[in-house]
């Protein structure tokens, strides 16, 4: 068995390969469930998911995650806003991103970390301008990354993980997304 940056690269190699003998494996579908609590407060539960061709039962625990707002925005700070959970997701993206592709190229990475900043004018989400984005203007990823990896092969692994990560690429072009409401 061969690790690399805690990354099993035989089972990631299996996996590769499982999918593209059937694709169909490839298709997965994350779920979440979020209960507003009051205010700005909620917390959401992840548990189940589909996958390789299957309902996945391997976690027997549900993950929570809370989200607030901070005090300025009318909120009491008991977790995350939902952009900077975006924030967070994505660098937790672009760290699973680096850690396999680097694995499976053979890449020994000593440190990696992030630091991300994101701007928002809230003019957008309090409906105060039409002609301002609710949403992120700009989003400033700085990387570091300690390896002995020559820079050539550096550069190359940065860009296949822009190219292939999945948060970068929700953030970066728009998704479809519905919106159901139904009656409690």
């Amino acid at each position: 068995m061969s690790i690399i940056n805690g990354v099993n690269v035989d089972q990631l190699v299996s996996t590769v390969e499982a999918i593209k003998a059937n694709p169909s494996l490839a298709n997965f579908k994350f779920r979440t469930k979020t209960d507003w609590v009051e205010g700005g407060y909620s917390i959401t539960t992840i548990q189940s998911f589909y996958g390789a061709g299957q309902e996945d039962t391997s976690r027997t625990e549900s993950f929570t995650v809370h989200g607030d707002e901070p005090n300025v925005l009318l909120g009491t700070n008991k977790g995350p806003n939902a952009v900077e959970a975006v924030l967070s997701a994505l660098a937790s993206c672009l760290s699973v991103g680096f850690a396999y592709n680097a694995a499976a190229q053979g890449i020994n990475l000593d440190a990696l970390s992030f630091q991300l900043e994101g701007d928002i004018d809230l003019r957008g989400f309090l409906g105060l301008s039409d002609q301002v984005s609710p949403g992120y203007s700009n989003i400033r990823v700085t990387c570091r990354i300690d390896s002995d990896a020559p820079k050539d092969k550096i550069d190359a692994l940065v860009n296949h993980v822009k190219r292939t990560s999945p948060v970068l690429d929700i953030i970066q072009r728009s998704v479809p997304v519905a919106v159901v409401v139904e009656a409690a």
